[in-house]
């Protein structure tokens, strides 16, 4: 069965700021099967239910930083449960990277990350770490920090969003790390890249995303999150561009 493919929102954040609801409805007439959440606009999590069961759109997951779920767990759990969404992504450890190699400050986030994802587990719910290229180009004792974050966070707590840009942009080779993370990974994100490795529409750029997909497929099924950090074109056009593209493209479908 082929992976579910999903818009992060946050790919058309601009439209979702200006009318959030109608902007779910546009994602769904370019043809997504799903979303991944970055904020719920205005909605309650009853009316975030509403609109999926409305569109036809299945929850993949939400990003939620360290603060959020620190000062409101709970808001987020009834979101999720509300929607049937999965997995809570921690996008980014919103510190600084120097302060990650200060003193025991790697081992904490290593700890928060962990209770964070035993609250999770315990609501039904998945945690999943979601990276961007830092991680692989810290260096913390002799290995990258996200080389300590797959070997110290609790394989059944913490799972992985693994992002394939931001792994390929800090020069990653993207087919051999989803092979070796396996089935530590719940959801992919795919991204195209410029020779001038600045974001484009999947499948106009320079990865290899019939690689990564192929790789991705072999763990099983996984949902593939589209993303266009900053779109150079209208971002609705910008996501119904690469969804037309891995439609189109043999070697990305």
């Amino acid at each position: 069965m082929a992976s579910i493919v999903a818009l992060q929102l946050y790919t058309v954040r601009d439209e979702a700021e200006k009318d959030f609801v109608q902007t779910i409805r546009n994602v769904a007439e370019i043809g997504y099967e799903g979303v991944e959440f970055a904020g719920y606009g205005k909605l309650s999590a009853p009316e975030v239910a509403a609109l999926l069961t409305e569109t036809g759109l299945k929850a993949v997951g939400t990003h939620v930083g360290l603060d959020r779920l620190t000062n409101d767990f709970n808001r987020e759990v009834d979101y999720c449960l509300s929607s049937n969404c999965p997995y809570l992504i921690v996008p980014s450890p919103g510190m600084d990277r120097n302060h990650l190699q200060e003193g025991n400050n790697l081992q904490r986030f290593i700890q928060q990350l962990n209770d964070f994802g035993s609250r999770a587990k315990s609501q039904g719910l998945t945690l999943g770490y979601h990276n961007h290229n830092f991680e692989f180009e810290t260096i913390i004792n002799g290995k990258p920090l996200y080389d300590h974050l797959v070997a110290d966070t609790d394989p059944t707590l913490v799972k992985l969003e693994l992002d394939t840009y931001w792994a390929a942009y800090a020069g990653v080779e993207v087919v051999p790390l989803i092979q070796q993370l396996g089935e530590r990974i719940i959801t992919l994100h795919i991204k195209d890249m410029t020779p001038e490795r600045t974001f484009t529409e999947v499948g106009d750029g320079t990865l290899d995303i019939a690689s990564y997909r192929k790789a991705a497929s072999a763990i099983g099924d996984i949902a593939l999150i589209v993303e266009n950090d900053q779109p150079a074109i209208p971002s609705l056009k910008s996501a119904r561009r690469s969804l037309e593209n891995l439609r189109k493209d043999k070697n990305l479908s």
